[in-house]
């Protein structure tokens, strides 16, 4: 019994190694990762707060305001006091200060948790102390803000993994190579395939979020068929980039950390968590690679805003063009069978 059980383990690691590609996808990827993130949350210090601050000042400086002194707080001078506002009822902001004013004014969600610690600490370092503003509008929950992020998440999981590792099983198995023998081509294959993982994954979605919704009642001020829609577009875009990246590939390990490669910073930098205010325009503007980036985005803006289709019509001509050039760029490379 040991035996055979050792002469399986040495065939598998012979195989493993064997194959470099899943072997360097195995090392290459954790490296990825780790730099990724240095360089997306590299600080002096890590910040626990985000303030936007209102001055005349070319730039903040330290002497202006006590407050300004305090670590781990992220000052981001801003100019446009109602677009500033309106980051703050929606979580991108902790709080607003407009240092112009004597004394100064500010403004936060009555809803943040971080809101409230920085309003106690500016209490005790603003002589006179700052005026509290009302913020325009019903304050935004964290849950109401954070639903569209964590229900896109998952769909991202079940698109790429659902569809990738699917084609590549097939197509170890030998099941394409039999399909190829059929007058089925490759578009055909590639749109049954994306259908079927998108009809389970809106079904499966629609679900979650109205169960959800009955319990937790979140923010909902445009129209829910706006945003079934725009959820669909989203998950059509996730499932054809997994198709994509499987085209070609025979390795499971391998699909598995070019997925990965994907699905990672999809999650880090298309704002399922927390939002990108602050961090290196670079950064920000990489985040717009990604069709999680622009579902979430046209998501938010009808559930928190009451946007129309017009109003997130840009996200959607995005997502429509994502889709169209996966769809052909993944029939393009297809083939079927591993040799």
């Amino acid at each position: 019994m040991i035996r055979r059980f050792l002469a399986v383990l040495h065939a598998r690691n012979i195989e493993f190694v064997q194959d470099r590609s899943t072997l360097g996808w195995n090392v290459i990827l954790p490296v990825v990762l780790v730099f990724g993130l240095a360089t997306v949350f590299s600080s002096p210090y890590r910040t626990m707060y985000k303030v936007g601050v209102l001055s005349d000042a070319a730039e903040l400086a330290q002497e202006t305001h006590p407050f300004l002194r305090l670590k781990y707080i992220d000052f981001i001078q801003v100019e446009d006091q109602d677009a500033a506002v309106f980051k703050v009822e929606r979580h991108q902001l902790d709080m607003l200060l407009d240092l112009r004013p004597e004394p100064p004014l500010y403004w936060i969600n009555d809803e943040s948790r971080a809101g409230f610690m920085l309003e106690r600490l500016l209490a005790s370092d603003a002589e006179p102390a700052a005026q509290r503003q009302m913020v325009s509008g019903l304050a935004v929950r964290r849950i109401d803000w954070l639903v569209p992020g964590i229900l896109g998440m998952n769909m991202m999981f079940s698109c790429l993994f659902g569809v990738g590792y699917v084609v590549v099983r097939y197509r170890k198995n030998g099941f394409l190579k039999r399909l190829r023998a059929t007058p089925l081509n490759a578009v055909e294959f590639a749109a049954a395939q994306i259908v079927s993982r998108l009809l389970l994954i809106m079904m499966i979605t629609t679900v979650v979020f109205l169960g959800t919704d009955y319990f937790l009642n979140f923010r909902m001020e445009g129209s829910y068929l706006d945003l079934f829609l725009v959820a669909v577009l989203g998950a059509f875009s996730m499932v054809a980039l997994g198709f994509t990246i499987a085209a070609r590939l025979t390795s499971e390990e391998l699909a598995g950390g070019l997925l990965n490669v994907a699905s990672w910073p999809m999650m880090i930098l298309s704002g399922v968590w927390f939002s990108l205010e602050g961090t290196n325009p670079l950064v920000q503007k990489l985040a717009m690679i990604f069709p999680l980036t622009h579902m979430l985005d046209a998501a938010r803006a009808i559930m928190l805003d009451g946007a129309s289709l017009l109003g997130v019509l840009p996200q959607l001509i995005t997502l429509v063009l994502m889709s169209v050039a996966l769809l052909g760029l993944g029939a393009a490379m297809f083939r079927w069978t591993p040799d």
